[in-house]
């Protein structure tokens, strides 16, 4: 299923890209796995009158999950898409990025790039800043499955978390792609763009989507010191990748 018009059938899409990476092997899975749970988490708020707007959520949830599933496809395909996606399909074919690595770069791409496009979309014709409450708790719902996200980490290396604590430069290293930060900046950029349309709108998207590369970059190159520990947490990882997505899930 590559076009969703419910959360539903973005649930049913996730789980194609799901079922196909456990099959091929493929960290293509570890990004769809965790994303999945976010996606049930809003489809929960929904049908608890979490949001404002019900309605308009399970249109921004749609809007913003195609932008990966497009990607994901194209990328499948070999057609164009995104920088962003592209630096995080790339180290999808390489041993050494961790898992936490893969998701940072997912991460990455659908919130400081898609997240601020999809909002903007759906802003079309009404002030955007309607939208803000809402699209706060979109992202506190990310948030609230960090820990869990971690949790899930350790158990694939369970060392993961003595080296989160003790080792600053690891630390730092997470810092820079905290949900609040990724929040915010993605929330301005909605805004920048909210009232542009045409040349000038993709303009603005083509500018980002340089810059969310970058940041891709850093991820998976961060530092000597920082990849050589990465390389450690890398080596210790339990699991072949569909344990590792199964463990996700």
């Amino acid at each position: 299923m590559r076009k969703a018009k419910s959360i539903e059938e973005v649930i049913q899409a996730l789980d194609l890209i799901i079922e196909r990476s456990e099959q091929e092997e493929s960290a293509m899975g570890y990004f769809a796995a965790l994303y999945r749970r976010v996606t049930i988490e809003v489809r929960e708020g929904i049908q608890e009158g979490y949001f404002e707007d019900g309605d308009r959520m399970e249109k921004l949830d749609v809007v913003f999950a195609q932008r990966y599933i497009d990607a994901y496809y194209a990328w499948m395909d070999g057609a164009p898409c995104s920088i962003s996606w592209q630096r995080a399909f790339q180290a999808t074919s390489s041993y050494w990025p961790t898992t936490l690595q893969h998701l940072l770069l997912g991460m990455n791409a659908h919130i400081n790039l898609d997240l601020g496009v999809a909002a903007a979309a759906i802003s079309e014709g009404m002030p955007i800043q309607l939208l803000k409450d809402d699209f706060n708790k979109i992202n506190e719902i990310l948030s609230s499955l960090v820990g869990e996200v971690q949790e899930k980490l350790i158990r694939i290396w369970p060392n993961l978390h003595w080296i989160l604590q003790k080792t600053r430069n690891v630390d730092d290293f997470l810092v820079d792609f905290s949900m609040e930060i990724a929040r915010n900046g993605a929330w301005k950029f909605a805004c920048g763009i909210a009232l542009l349309s045409g040349e000038s709108l993709e303009e603005e998207i083509r500018k980002r989507d340089s810059s969310v590369g970058r940041k891709a970059d850093l991820v998976v190159k961060p530092g000597k010191m920082v990849q050589l520990l990465l390389g450690i947490i890398r080596l210790g990882e339990k699991g072949s990748n569909s344990q590792k997505i199964r463990g996700l899930v």
